[in-house]
C-alpha cells in the first residue's frame, strides 16, 4: 500500500509499501492529540489498507472513548485497562468496571498494564499491586493482556510467572535479549513499534532480527513513538507502514511477508479476523514462490516447525490432500516474476519425484528457475540414484545434512532409515555430478558440530550454510 501523507507540516510521503492488510496493536486514539482530526486519522488508516486498529486505554475515561469509537467503527477494538502512570488511583470499583466492560464485544484485550520504574508516577509498590489485579482479570475473563514494562524488567518478568497468565504482549519491546527470550518462553508476543527506526536503537534491532516469527507483532503507540522520517511529529496509524518497512529489511523478508506474519499473529492473539484454514500449495517469501507439495517427510526432525504450527511466515501449510501437478500449476500461474520456483513445504518434495519432474519440467519451459530443498532421502525412498533424472530440471538443490556425524543426526532427525546419514553423504556427493548449484546446510543445535558439519561440505565440494533454529522460510 502506498499510504497518503496526513497534512501535518508538509509531511513527505511514505517510504514503505506493503500491499497486505495490517493491525496496529497498540495505539490511544482517545487521546486529546487526535481532537482535530481524530475521524481523518481512522480514515486514513483505513485507506491505507489496515484490517483493524486497537485502542488502548490508560485510563477509566481512555477505555470508556476507546469503547465508543470501537462501537462506531467496525474495524477499531478496544482494550480496557490503567496505566501504571495511575495505578494510585485504581480501586476494587475499577476493577469492576472493567471486569463489567470486559463483556463487551469489541473490548479484545485488558491492559494497558504493568509497571513504569522510569517516571514512577504511582509508588512501585501500587504499580505491582494494580498490575497483579489487571492479570487476574485477565486470567478470568480469558483476554490477553498488553503490558508495559519500563525500566522494570525483572519485577514484570517475576510478577507475570507467578501470576500463571500465559496470553498477551509486552508493547513496545524495550527490554534486553534475556527479558525478550524469558517473555517468549512463557507465551507472550513482543510488540515493536517506532523506535526500531530510530539510528541509536541498536540493541532493539538485534533483538528483532531474532524474534521467532509467532512472537512478533508492530504497533504505533500512537500518538507517541513516531517512526522515521517523521520523528518529532504526532504518531498514527497510517504511519506503521515505515516500522514494518524497517523490520522486514532487519529480518531479511519483504514488506508484505512482515505485514502478512504480525497481522496473522495479531488475529491470533485478539481474537480478530479468521485464521486461514486453507493449505497453500504455492506460497510467496520475498521474491521466491515456494511449492508444498507434500506433508509427508522421512525425518522427524526436533526443530522442526510442522511439530508446533501449522504457518511459515504466515501461510498455511498443512495439506488437507496432496496437490496434483495440474493443481500445482494452476497454483503457480506464471513463474518468471519470481526469482526462483521452490520445493518446499512441510515435507519431503522428493517423496513425490514424477510431480517434481511434471512440474520442473514445465516451469523450465516457460524461463523459471529451480531450486528443491530436501533432505537427501530420495535415493533411500525409490530405492535407486534419482538425481540423474533431475539433470537439466533443477538449477540448484539445498540439502539437510543437520549434523556432523550418524549418532548425532539420528539424535536431532530420528530418520526413518539406519544409514540415512552417510545416505545424504553420498546425496552431496553425487548430487554434483548432475545439478550446477548445490548447497549443504545446518541449523544451529546444542551438540552440532558447525565446524566439522562444514569441513563435510567443503570435501564434497557443496556451498554451505547455517540456519539459526526457529529463523523458518
Amino acid at each position: 500500500m502506498n499510504t497518503p501523507a496526513p497534512d501535518q507540516d508538509n509531511l513527505s510521503p511514505v517510504s514503505g509499501h506493503v500491499p497486505v492488510s495490517l493491525i496496529d496493536t497498540h495505539c490511544h486514539l482517545d487521546m486529546k492529540e487526535f481532537d482535530e482530526d481524530r475521524d481523518e486519522v481512522i480514515r486514513r488508516a483505513r485507506e491505507s489498507g489496515f484490517e483493524a486498529l486497537i485502542t488502548v486505554g490508560s485510563d477509566l475515561a481512555g477505555s470508556i472513548k476507546g469503547m465508543e469509537l470501537a462501537g462506531r467503527h467496525d474495524f477499531v477494538f478496544s482494550a480496557i485497562g490503567i496505566h501504571p502512570h495511575d495505578a494510585k488511583d485504581f480501586t476494587e470499583d475499577t476493577y469492576a468496571r472493567l471486569k463489567t466492560w470486559s463483556k463487551n464485544g469489541k473490548v479484545v484485550a485488558i491492559g494497558e498494564t504493568g509497571l513504569d520504574y522510569h517516571y514512577d508516577h504511582s509508588p512501585r509498590d501500587t504499580q505491582r499491586a494494580v498490575f497483579r489485579r489487571h492479570l487476574e482479570l485477565g486470567r478470568e475473563t480469558g483476554l490477553p493482556v498488553i503490558i508495559h514494562s519500563r525500566e522494570a524488567g525483572p519485577d514484570t518478568l517475576e510478577i507475570l510467572t507467578d501470576s500463571g497468565v500465559t496470553s498477551g504482549v509486552l508493547h513496545c519491546f524495550s527490554g534486553d535479549q534475556s527479558m525478550a527470550e524469558q517473555a517468549m518462553s512463557m507465551g507472550f508476543y513482543l510488540s515493536i513499534a517506532g523506535p526500531v527506526t530510530f539510528r541509536k536503537s541498536a540493541q532493539l534491532r538485534d533483538i528483532v532480527r531474532g524474534i521467532p516469527d509467532d512472537y512478533l507483532l508492530v504497533e504505533t503507540d500512537a500518538p507517541y513513538l513516531t517512526p522515521e522520517p517523521w520523528r518529532g511529529k504526532r504518531n498514527e496509524p497510517s504511519f506503521m507502514v515505515n516500522t514494518v518497512a524497517e523490520i522486514a529489511r532487519l529480518r531479511k523478508v519483504s514488506p508484505e511477508d512482515m505485514a502478512r506474519i504480525t497481522t496473522l499473529n495479531a488475529r491470533r492473539l485478539f481474537g480478530i479476523g479468521t485464521i486461514p484454514e486453507k493449505a497453500a500449495i504455492a506460497y510467496q517469501i520475498r521474491d521466491s514462490l515456494y511449492l508444498n507439495i507434500t506433508n509427508r517427510c522421512t525425518n522427524a526432525c526436533s526443530f522442526c516447525i510442522r511439530f508446533r504450527s501449522d504457518f511459515v511466515k504466515g501461510h498455511n501449510l498443512r495439506l488437507g490432500h496432496e496437490p496434483s501437478g495440474g493443481e500445482v500449476k494452476a497454483a503457480i500461474g506464471d513463474p518468471s516474476p519470481y526469482r526462483e520456483i521452490v520445493f518446499c513445504g512441510y515435507g519431503e518434495p522428493l517423496q513425490r519425484l514424477d510431480l517434481v519432474k511434471e512440474v520442473a519440467g514445465w516451469v523450465k519451459e516457460r524461463k523459471g528457475r529451480v531450486r528443491i530443498n530436501t533432505n537427501g532421502h530420495a535415493n533411500l525412498i525409490h530405492g535407486r540414484n534419482v538425481l540423474p533424472e533431475l539433470a537439466g530440471l533443477v538449477d540448484s538443490i539445498s540439502i539437510s545434512l543437520d549434523a556432523h556425524d550418524e549418532a548425532t543426526y539420528n539424535r536431532i532427525c530420528k530418520p526413518v532409515f539406519t544409514n540415512a546419514f552417510s545416505e545424504v553423504v553420498l546425496f552431496i556427493r553425487e548430487a554434483k555430478k548432475y545439478i550446477p548449484d548445490v548447497r549443504v546446510t545446518v541449523v544451529e543445535l546444542e551438540g552440532v558440530d558447525v565446524e566439522k558439519s562444514r569441513q563435510i561440505a567443503e570435501s564434497l565440494g557443496a556451498a554451505f550454510r547455517v540456519r539459526k533454529l526457529d529463523a523458518v522460510g
